[in-house]
């Protein structure tokens, strides 16, 4: 591989550390300061959920945790808008992936981006409803917290009803996940964790 390969490489992982500085900016929408919400711990745990879509799915397991992975690479240039300011500003997100990822020695990351984006593919399908079910996640943390503008978007903005958030998930295993998400609290992982008893050596 040639040096100037091994560099483009480096540069853009340098990169993707950067979105840990970007702040995912539904936080003005919901009037919250929390800076552990940002594109790189949103990413993460889309990776996490795309996985087990993929497998509930028969989807491509590893191509759907890329997309996940990928699919936000592009704010580190453009960063976040919410859905007040989408309405503003317009995004060449082409020229950013043209750029960013058709940089790099390998052609794939910039093709699974575009797949991604047609959204045609049922790996692409799966990889976008992580990412709606991981807003979902953080709607519900949020609500647990006593935030009410997270419980109306999870209850629905224009009219409320069951799981309304869930109208944004295409598969049918992201519904059933996403259902489970809207019915646990978000502690309930370590119900059966917790003891006031030191464990004995």
């Amino acid at each position: 591989m040639e040096t100037s390969d091994v560099a483009k490489m480096v540069q853009f992982l340098f990169e993707v550390g950067t979105m840990r500085k970007v702040a995912r900016m539904h936080r003005q929408a919901l009037f919250t300061d929390d800076l552990s919400d940002n594109i790189a711990t949103h990413s993460f745990r889309v990776a996490f959920i795309g996985c087990m879509l993929a497998k509930m799915e028969g989807a491509d397991v590893a191509k759907v945790a890329m997309m996940c992975l990928l699919h936000d690479t592009g704010e580190s240039r453009t960063n976040d808008h919410n859905w007040i300011h989408k309405r503003y500003v317009q995004e060449d997100e082409q020229q950013v992936a043209d750029e960013q990822l058709g940089s790099l020695p390998f052609t794939d990351f910039a093709e699974m981006m575009q797949e991604y984006r047609e959204r045609k593919t049922k790996e692409a399908i799966v990889a976008k409803d992580a990412d709606v079910l991981d807003q979902v996640f953080l709607l519900r943390e949020y609500e647990h917290q006593g935030n009410k503008e997270a419980a109306s978007w999870l209850a629905g903005k224009s009219h409320q009803r069951p799981y309304a958030y869930l109208d944004y998930a295409k598969t049918e295993s992201a519904k059933i996940l996403g259902r489970e998400i809207y019915d646990q609290n978000p502690s309930d992982w370590w119900n059966n964790l917790y003891t006031n008893k030191r464990r004995e050596s």
